[in-house]
């Protein structure tokens, strides 16, 4: 976990945790996983629907398993479940050494409940359970949208002593939410009578969409005011996210948690690949660096990252007035920020039911090819 390249150890120094956004087989078996480990400083990893359908259709690592499961019969639902989890099973794995070595926060792989459970609290529970049980690693988090409907699934997975990454986060006001809920699922954890150590968890905080959404808005508004705002809402937003975090962990509801050794849930910089090519590809790395956060990088913002990246020490403690001005501004302009967050969630969720789709269909096929039976109706989930 000691990489050589000097920008790649300035953000770790910063107190940053690099996590990749990526996962597939052939990165596991070949050794690439842990090369990142050790050259990269990659200290978790995180997966999602659109990963999982873009590895299943590049090359033949699947096929034996798909084989194996069209011969047993398994329907595609099944055939995807049992896919999945052992990537990250394996994954976990290969992280396990990062795992012990840090007391448990990092080391860590995230797998997503199937996202159609997005709007079903008891489901998404039931699956986060069975996920937790099928991988059977402690180094294992599961994801879990953070949708008004996920909160109290989020406070019941975590009350079972199960870690949780909460993802698709994108307003300051359901991130607050976000952290009650998992208060809330600690002080219950604790009634239950479980070892708060081992329960850890992140809050994915999704950045260069908010700006893709607000630059598109912009744009529309056409003014060279408006132009002047373009690119910044999604760091404001998210360094807003961060005195959030530094507010509620200071509470005294989180002392007594902390008192019997409980960890705070870290923010996690999620989307952070630049969508617009005319802004630095790194930018979402520097100008969100901060103590005790997680950055999980798409492979090619890791590499730019390491390339060329700047970071310049905290960039994110003290900026809090800079960035509400950047809000208030866009409020001024007639950029509605509860509109952009609205709009954001429910794509978000569609974007990953819509990959969940995908990758459904390309499982169906590869059985259907490895000779397995006609029906392959997706099952209820």
């Amino acid at each position: 976990m000691a990489t050589t390249n000097p920008r790649i150890k300035a953000l770790s120094d910063v107190g940053v945790s690099i996590w990749l956004d990526d996962l597939n087989r052939p990165m596991i078996g070949s050794g690439d996983l842990q090369k990142l480990i050790d050259e990269q400083d990659v200290v978790g990893v995180t997966t999602n629907p659109t990963i999982f359908a873009s590895a299943l259709k590049d090359g033949t690592a699947y096929n034996e398993q798909v084989k194996q499961l069209a011969d047993q019969g398994a329907g595609v639902d099944d055939a995807v479940f049992a896919i999945t989890t052992e990537d990250v099973r394996n994954a976990c794995d290969v992280m396990r050494p990062v795992y012990d070595a840090t007391d448990g926060q990092d080391g860590r792989v995230s797998i997503e409940v199937d996202p159609r459970l997005a709007h079903e609290t008891q489901k998404t529970v039931e699956m986060a359970k069975q996920l937790w049980q099928t991988v059977d690693r402690p180094n294992v988090m599961i994801k879990i949208p953070a949708t008004v409907e996920g909160l109290p699934a989020i406070t019941q997975v975590l009350a079972e002593g199960i870690s949780v990454n909460v993802t698709l986060i994108f307003s300051l006001e359901r991130y607050r939410g976000v952290m009650n809920a998992f208060l809330t699922g600690l002080e219950q954890a604790r009634e239950a009578g479980k070892e708060l150590p081992s329960i850890r968890s992140v809050a994915s905080f999704f950045v260069s969409r908010v700006d893709s959404e607000i630059d598109k808005r912009l744009d529309a508004i056409g003014s060279d005011e408006a132009k002047a705002l373009k690119g910044k809402a999604g760091v404001a937003n998210a360094r807003l996210a961060y005195q959030a975090y530094e507010e509620v962990f200071g509470t005294p509801r989180w002392q007594t948690l902390a008192d019997d050794g409980a960890h705070t849930q870290r923010p996690l910089w999620a989307s952070t690949g630049v969508k617009d090519p005319a802004y630095p590809d790194t930018m979402y790395v520097v100008e969100l660096a901060a103590p005790d956060t997680v950055n999980t990088m798409p492979p090619k913002t890791l590499e730019a990252l390491a390339d060329h990246g700047e970071v310049k020490g905290d960039a994110v403690t003290g900026s809090y007035d800079d960035a509400k001005t950047v809000l208030d501004q866009l409020e001024q302009l007639g950029v509605s920020y509860a509109d952009v967050v609205a709009v954001l969630e429910t794509e978000g969720v569609e974007k990953f039911e819509k990959s969940w789709d995908e990758l459904l269909a390309s499982v169906e096929g590869e059985l259907t090819t490895a000779g397995g039976n006609a029906d392959y109706a997706t099952q209820e989930a």
